[in-house]
């Protein structure tokens, strides 16, 4: 429990964001071909967790928070990933309008809920 004095306040938030440690990645790529498409891209311009820094970071739905355990949903990372930090979502700053998607304007039409990596990313 010694970290349940920093969760103080958090239940507030509909969001947070994790940063976490991608502990199952052996080395990264810097191209890969990720899940949602079928044409090879540079790592940057991907979400893959094969990365040469071996750090994730997710933005996920907080459903409540209990003295030190946080209880959320829409995860996209494996059971046992060692968690480095958490952050609250502020929509006023974490929130960006205008923006250019890149290669994924043309995976738009995907509704997210029915968005899964593929096996190369599950334990």
């Amino acid at each position: 429990m010694k970290n349940a004095e920093g969760l103080t306040d958090l239940s507030g938030f509909s969001q947070i964001m994790l940063i976490y440690h991608f502990h199952k990645i052996d080395g990264g790529q810097l191209r890969v071909v990720p899940f949602m498409d079928n044409m090879e891209h540079g790592k940057f311009a991907t979400k893959s967790p094969k990365r040469p820094n071996a750090i994730g970071l997710s933005t996920v739905k907080l459903l409540s928070v209990g003295e030190n355990i946080v209880h959320i949903e829409m995860v996209d990372m494996l059971n046992g990933t060692p968690l480095l930090d958490i952050k609250q979502f502020y929509s006023r700053f974490d929130n960006r309008f205008n923006t250019r998607s890149g290669w994924l304007e043309n995976q738009e039409n995907i509704l997210i809920e029915n968005v899964c990596s593929d096996e190369r990313f599950r334990d």
